[in-house]
């Protein structure tokens, strides 16, 4: 009888359970807010429902089915009813079932249906967590095919980093907002760093705290979008959040084992306060989102010791001269040899000699004599006082951007507008001008001088539009505006060819660069042609302006002994006293002449034709035309074909083929400027770089430039496991560049000819560059995305990202050079080996990211390993070509929702304090200490440890 009971308590309890039930719960998002409209289904069934305006809902369903909540910009979940209440957390994500708007002009087209590869990058959930503020440095870590790091002892480049997509140049990757085209930055890369001779976007005049999303078309995409698009499109979405102010505060600081010119401790602090908050206009879903953040970044130093010499023996007569108070800008030889007496580490027979000079040439060989190390005693001072600052710049910055969409009928017609804004200060600095040199005026700096540059740079654009429908057609008309600008000021420097007259800060001028670009787009989608049609056709207008405005006089010029203008070859200049010339013009940046300046404008039409075709279910196939003249150089013409299929539900095959160009830019066409450059030895030498028109280059057969061409293809597999939570892409590609600009090597001695030499002299230097369609390229690679989720009870939830990059770009065929330049034998100054290693291997070509983020409570664990791969000092020499190794680096983060409103998070970057294979002595590229680790081949930076702390605050 207790059988009986037991078997018939179990039967009645099974068909309890085994009966439908109401489950209730609420969903809420990540930040713990309701969401209404979410998706609600039993999974293998077709029943479901959608969550109400507070995030609630009641479905029907037996314990052990499984609930899927689905909804537009947030992961999917899955959950397995245990109970009758099931409550949800969902957290926005990045699916590849999210809608982008570049790769496709289909309104519609989502990543996984994409017939190119599209990364979507949802910086307002990487910001919470991620050490990096700036976007260039947000993106290095997260896009593996995106390459970006901090330069130092590079000029203008110390303050715009070079970015660029797949290992090809910065300027090989076109940058929109909103689908807008953005202006370029006015800089131009011409000293040491990865990019040489290129010019690329300053994506930090972007504040981060204004981008919703980034989407990066990693496939060429000229045919679509116009110039620079071989490499690819960046693509910012702005913020449209509304009713939300977002506020976050991060405060930071290198605390590294080599800190402090490597002895340990803190440096390089920073701070970044970031705001958003958006107003909702009228009842049709108008609204207006404004954003801003305010940067404040010390410098860091990671030189540990100078090696070479610093004093000669005429120095230490110079310090005994002042310190009996003579002027030291005219010494008689009577005085030499009175102070001489006096310098106490001179030895008897030393004192003899100077005693004994007969002239003043006997006295100059005596006195070049390196007595470093005692003069360093006499003086109280150490090597390290006269290191150099290699590591970032110092800055000040502040960025603002307004994004606005105003609805006018009902009928889904909208204006809209963005607009944005910077200013930034930064201060590098240059190589120490030593007091043995001829460039350190020694009666102003007794010890030699660091000088800096201090740059002023200005970022303002405007898009204006409208779009809606006409018709049954998509109608968007916009106008765009941006302009760079960058002012240089010289500071604690010289003319040392002025001598005493000389002032110590300087105007150097700076150049800017303008953009306006209107464009016309229509477009319809037909669902009932094929199974489904879209068409796509426009036209753009773009006005281009490149100007350069000179400095003070004083900042470029050389001057003779009398203080007399240098304008031909046969002037002396001012010398010191061993008879070497003073440099003239501002030491670490000569200023721009009126001789450099110019004002260069063009313009460029063109019309575009792009259809869209699902042949059926599973065949997709687009093609894209282009038509672009220049007013500088011609026409061009280029074409886009590419296609997808699914092989099953989810996966799909896809391939691309296009044509491309890249137009020179304005600045490659127009800048003119002469540079102190210091070569792989450290010793400096005064570059004129001459336009392609001037007489200096039909001097050397050095053509006039032309657009660069291009042909690509990829091909690639994306597939979801739904069940398993996970999704991959892997893409191949191959892109071969014809005709690429490049900058030069230095031209200079003999063989270049008496006129380019007087040329040279004018210009106030003493080799000459240019820049030059000198060579072909082909890149070929792989790029892999695999993503996961995995959910652990109802409010835990781990996502993994891995993905990696494996690249190689190389120069193939001849130098193109000109028969002039081949009888003159310098068709390697054409294109130099170290120009060939910026190009090839001065990135990493192999990067691999895997990032893990923790959800779980009230806390957030972010876990991240970036591997960037070797890669080789750009240097001229084979045998000094170092190839440091690949290295590993580690972010943490822990953040804490403390309210509802108020998140606290503390983490690290690079937490291990890794840093880059140091520069082995074997291959003499440490230039006397100055550079422990190279500064040419950048991998990520040499700052070491970074720890941060940020306050997140989110009102509603």
């Amino acid at each position: 009888m207790r059988n009986y009971l037991m078997i018939s308590i179990l039967f009645l309890g099974n068909l309890v359970f085994s009966q439908e039930q109401k489950i209730t719960g609420t969903v809420t998002d990540d930040q713990s807010q309701p969401l209404p409209g979410v998706s609600v289904a039993i999974k293998d069934t077709n029943k479901g429902t959608v969550t109400d305006f507070d995030g609630n809902y009641a479905i029907n369903a037996t314990i052990g089915q499984t609930l899927v909540f689905t909804f537009v910009g947030f992961d999917s979940r899955e959950v397995e009813i245990d109970n009758t209440t099931i409550n949800v957390q969902m957290v926005a994500g990045t699916s590849l079932s999210e809608v982008v708007l570049v790769g496709s002009r289909s309104r519609s087209r989502t990543v996984v249906e994409s017939a190119v590869p599209v990364d979507v990058l949802d910086i307002q959930d990487i910001s919470t967590a991620v050490p990096q503020v700036n976007l260039n440095q947000m993106l290095n870590y997260v896009a593996p095919s995106f390459s970006s790091n901090t330069q130092t002892i590079a000029d203008g480049t110390d303050h715009i980093d070079p970015a660029s997509l797949r290992g090809l140049g910065p300027d090989q990757v076109l940058v929109l907002i909103n689908g807008k085209r953005r202006h370029n930055s006015s800089l131009i890369n011409v000293n040491g760093s990865f990019g040489r001779g290129s010019v690329g976007t300053d994506l930090n005049a972007i504040p981060a705290a204004a981008i919703q999303r980034v989407e990066v078309l990693r496939d060429g995409a000229a045919a679509q979008y116009g110039s620079d698009a071989i490499a690819g499109v960046i693509n910012i979405v702005l913020n449209e959040e509304v009713g939300e102010l977002n506020l976050n505060v991060t405060s930071g600081a290198n605390f590294s084992k080599n800190a402090n010119k490597q002895t340990g401790g803190v440096d390089g602090e920073t701070v970044n306060v970031a705001a958003s908050y958006g107003i909702a206009l009228g009842e049709k879903g108008g609204f207006v989102n404004f954003s801003g953040d305010f940067d404040y970044r010390e410098p860091y130093n990671r030189m540990g010791e100078w090696e070479g010499s610093i004093f000669n023996a005429y120095n230490a007569i110079e310090r005994i001269g002042l310190d009996n108070g003579a002027d030291i800008s005219n010494l008689s030889d009577s005085q030499i040899k009175q102070f001489g007496q006096q310098v106490s580490y001179f030895d008897a027979n030393f004192k003899n000699e100077i005693s004994s000079a007969a002239n003043r040439t006997e006295l100059q060989d005596l006195l070049g004599m390196d007595v470093t190390e005692s003069e360093l005693d006499a003086r109280g001072q150490q090597r390290s006082d006269y290191n150099m600052r290699v590591g970032q710049s110092a800055l000040r910055g502040g960025r603002f951007f307004a994004n606005l969409s105003l609805p006018v009928d009902d009928g889904g017609t909208e204006l809209y507008s963005f607009a944005g804004i910077s200013s930034r200060k930064g201060e590098a600095a240059g190589f120490y001008r030593l007091p043995n040199q001829s460039r350190t005026y020694t009666p102003i700096y007794p010890n030699g001088f660091l000088p800096k540059i201090n740059s002023k740079i200005k970022d303002q654009s405007l898009a204006v539009g409208i779009r809606g429908m006409v018709g049954d057609w998509d109608v968007d008309f916009s106008n765009t505006y941006g302009k760079n600008k960058f002012d240089y000021v010289i500071s604690n420097t010289s003319n040392a060819s002025l001598e005493g007259a000389t002032a110590t800060t300087f105007d150097a001028g700076g150049f800017s660069f303008a953009q306006n670009t209107t464009n016309l787009d229509i477009s319809q989608y037909y669902d009932d042609v094929l199974q489904g049609l879209n068409l796509a056709f426009g036209a753009e207008h773009r006005w281009e302006k490149y100007e350069i405005t000179a400095g003070e006089r004083a900042s470029y010029e050389q001057y003779t002994e009398d203080g007399q203008v240098i304008t031909s070859a046969d002037q002396i200049p001012a010398q010191d006293f061993f008879g070497n010339s003073r440099a003239g013009g501002s030491q670490v940046f000569p200023g721009f002449s009126p001789q450099n300046e110019v004002a260069r404008e063009r313009t460029s039409v063109a019309g575009y034709f792009d259809v869209e075709a699902d042949f059926t279910d599973k065949f997709l196939l687009t093609f894209a035309s282009r038509f672009e003249n220049y007013s500088d150089f011609g026409s061009t013409v280029n074409f886009k074909l590419s296609s997808r299929y699914k092989l099953s539900e989810n996966v799909n095959i896809r391939a691309a083929a296009n044509t491309g160009f890249r137009a020179p830019s304005l600045h490659q066409l127009n800048f003119n400027s002469t540079s102190t450059i210091f070569n792989d030895e450290g010793v400096p030498v005064e570059v004129g770089t001459f336009s392609n028109d001037s007489r200096a280059a039909k001097l050397l057969g050095i053509p006039e430039l032309k657009e660069e061409t291009s042909q690509s293809v990829s091909v690639g597999v994306t597939a979801e496991i739904p069940d398993a939570n996970l999704s991959f892409t892997v893409d191949g590609y191959f892109v071969a560049i014809d005709d690429r600009v490049v900058y030069t090597g230095q031209f200079r001695g003999p063989g270049t000819g008496t006129e380019l030499d007087q040329l040279l002299s004018q210009a106030n230097a003493t080799a000459a560059a240019f820049f030059a369609n000198a060579i072909d390229t082909e890149s070929k690679g792989i790029d892999a995305v695999i993503t996961h989720n995995a959910y652990f009870g109802k409010d835990t939830q781990l996502k993994s990202d891995l993905a990696a990059t494996f690249s190689k770009t190389k120069q193939v065929g001849d130098i193109q050079a000109s028969p002039e330049l081949e009888r003159a034998g310098l068709v390697d100054t054409y294109f130099p080996e170290d120009s060939r290693i910026y190009l090839e291997e001065a990135v990493p070509r192999t990067k691999l990211n895997l990032s893990n983020n923790l959800m779980t409570g009230k806390f957030n664990f972010f876990l991240r390993n970036v591997y960037f791969g070797e890669v080789t000092e750009a240097i001229s020499d084979p045998a000094r070509q170092q190839v440091f190794d690949g290295k590993v680096i580690t972010d943490l983060s822990v953040g804490f929702k403390a309210t509802q409103s108020l998140t606290l998070t503390l983490g690290a970057n690079n937490i291990f304090d890794i840093y880059p294979e140091a520069a082995g002595p074997a291959f003499g590229n440490r230039s006397s200490g100055r550079f422990d680790w190279s500064r040419s081949a950048q991998q990520f930076g040499f700052s070491g440890r970074f720890l941060f702390a940020r306050l997140s605050i989110n009102l509603k």
